[in-house]
This record gives structure tokens, sequence and C-alpha cells, in this order.
């Protein structure tokens, strides 16, 4: 299902940026992939601050609001090294994740050139791509140390982006899972898609940082759907003479 909340699919002809985050974005929400990652954020969080495991969840949270991401928090507060805790939190397995023909050809015909835009690592950007059997397809990756370790959605997070691969942001468009990472992109003039989900498992995330659900709307949202491949193919198919 899509949904043009602003402007008709037909309106994309101008896009030659296509911006993917990863996490229950570039992959469906309900292989529970990213739940797996939540719970080593908890278990690192329980084993660096020594706090059992409920504690460590409450304050694992606690900084997901208030730094943009755990790993911020944990850099703030206590100094910690990210790439120890990226590794583990990525330490996964990620058999859920499987390769999709129709995704892989609805990103291969889209004009232009294609980024994943993501908080965790190239790493584990690299790794979840090539699960899907995607990641030839992508013209660069640009993680969370390329920000400098300052998370989406910290504005000047997108304009390091964008200088990055020389893209101007009219031209672009950006698929994201979380409604607040879209606003600076929108702000910025980048066309906006929101993926929504059902995935039971959201219940426990902040109701201001948690992933888009079902019948949400937002005004810095241009375009909803919760099927990324159908998506992708209904562009092409308006965009096609």
């Amino acid at each position: 299902m899509a949904i043009a909340v602003s402007d008709p699919v037909n309106a994309l002809s101008h896009i030659r940026a296509w911006i993917f985050d990863l996490d229950n974005t570039l992959y469906p929400a309900d292989c529970h992939l990213f739940g797996q990652i939540d719970a080593r954020m908890t278990a690192f969080v329980s084993k660096k601050l020594d706090l059992p495991p409920d504690e460590a969840r409450k304050i694992q949270k606690q900084y997901y609001v208030e730094f943009g991401t755990t790993l911020a928090g944990l850099m703030h507060k206590h100094g910690q090294a990210p790439v120890e805790f990226l590794d583990y939190v990525h330490d996964i397995d990620l058999s859920p994740v499987k390769p999709c023909s129709h995704l892989r050809a609805g990103l291969e015909a889209l004009p232009g050139k294609r980024y994943i835009f993501t908080n965790g690592s190239v790493k584990h950007a690299t790794n979840v791509a090539e699960k899907l059997q995607v990641l030839d397809l992508f013209d660069g990756i640009f993680d969370i140390a390329h920000a400098d370790f300052q998370p989406k959605p910290q504005p000047e997070v997108y304009r390091k982006f964008t200088d990055h691969f020389a893209i101007t942001p009219a031209r672009a468009i950006m698929f994201e899972d979380i409604p607040q990472n879209l606003e600076a992109a929108h702000a910025m003039g980048v066309k906006t898609v929101l993926v929504q989900s059902q995935a039971e498992w959201f219940e426990d995330e902040p109701p201001e940082k948690r992933p888009a659900r079902h019948g949400e709307r937002y005004p810095h949202v241009d375009y909803i759907t919760d099927d990324l491949a159908g998506f992708l193919h209904q562009t092409q198919t308006a965009l096609t003479p």
C-alpha cells in the first residue's frame, strides 16, 4: 500500500538520489531483526553499568530519547568507546532477513543513485544488504561513524550526509520508519516516505521515538507505505511514459 499525502507518485520524476534508512525500512520490521539488536543493547547497558536487565532497559530507552541513540547517551555519560558497542549489538542472527527479488527489481529500476543512511554501522548495513542481495545496487553507505557519532534526527547530520555525497536535497527522497527522522530531511527540501508497520514489539518503544504504525499522519511526510518494494514499483509504473 502506498498513500500520497501531498503529491502523486508521478511527481517524483525529478528524483535522482534515493535515500534509505536500514533497520525496519530496507527490510520488513515484522522479521524482528531489530528486536535482536534492541535486546543486545539492553544486555550491553546491563553489563556496562552493572544493573539488572529491567533497570538497564529503562536507562537504554532514556538515553535513546534524550540523545537520539543509546550509544550517544553512553558516550556522553560514560565515555563509551563506540566500536565496542556497535560490534556487540550488531552481532546477531541474520537468518530472519530473506533475499527479496521484488525489492531488488524495484531498487534496480530507480533513476539516479541509491544510498543507505543509518544510525548503525557500515558493517551492519553491509551484512543486511548482502543478505537481502541488494548491496551491489547502492552507491554509498553513510553510518554513525561518518556522522561523527551524532545520530539522526539531529539536523546537522543530514547536511553532513548530503555534503558527503554531493546530493541536491530538492532532487532527493528519503525512506524512514521513524517519523521524527524525516523532519530535518523535509525541512531541507527532501521528499519523505514513511514506512509503516504493525510489528508488535514496537509497543515497548518510547512513543516519541518508535516506528510509525498504520493510520498515522505527519505534516512533514509526503508519502506513506507499508510495502517498500511495492512503493518502488508503483513509482516506476507512474514514471514510465
